[in-house]
């Protein structure tokens, strides 16, 4: 299925979600930064960082509805896109939450708010999984008339090569 969210012939979501899956993943890293340094100025840099990865994940969500929106009902690729929207949106809202927790204490967040960054980096990881898993192997949003209802990746690796006609056109 093409993408109908385009931005000069090139899907827009793909594009969109290296920004908040970037700096709300290094979020993490910068807070496992401060817990080993001691030094706070990382625990600042893991707050701006969550602020901005909810902001651009706010925008990337947008022609990712768009895009799903249009996949036919009855399809994996449909399943999938809303687990991978359901995990993303939860990440989305844990590290929201711990942004509120850390609103006060920047630089030395709760146990808790650390608690939440981490999880939610666990849903962001689970979403991009999915999010590969629509791209590369169901073509979504990159290849017109792709296999929108080919198996999952880990259940039949030599899926493309069976398919590799559709996937070598044009080259």
């Amino acid at each position: 299925m093409e993408s109908r969210a385009k931005l000069m012939g090139h899907a827009i979501h793909p594009i969109l979600v290296m920004f908040p899956a970037g700096l709300l993943l290094a979020a993490v890293v910068f807070d496992l930064l401060r817990l080993f340094t001691g030094s706070k100025r990382w625990g600042e840099v893991a707050y701006w960082n969550m602020v901005g990865g909810i902001g651009s994940g706010l925008v990337a969500a947008v022609p990712g509805i768009i895009d799903w929106s249009h996949l036919p009902d009855e399809s994996r690729a449909k399943r999938v896109g809303l687990v991978h929207m359901i995990a993303n949106v939860t990440g989305l809202l844990l590290f929201s939450a711990s942004v509120l927790m850390r609103r006060d204490s920047q630089e030395q967040p709760s146990t808790a708010a650390l608690g939440a960054a981490l999880v939610g980096a666990s849903a962001i990881g689970l979403g991009g999984y999915l999010g590969g898993e629509l791209v590369e192997r169901l073509g979504v949003g990159v290849t017109p008339g792709a296999h929108v209802d080919a198996p999952p990746s880990l259940t039949q690796p030599n899926w493309r090569a069976a398919h590799r006609p559709m996937f070598d056109e044009g080259q």
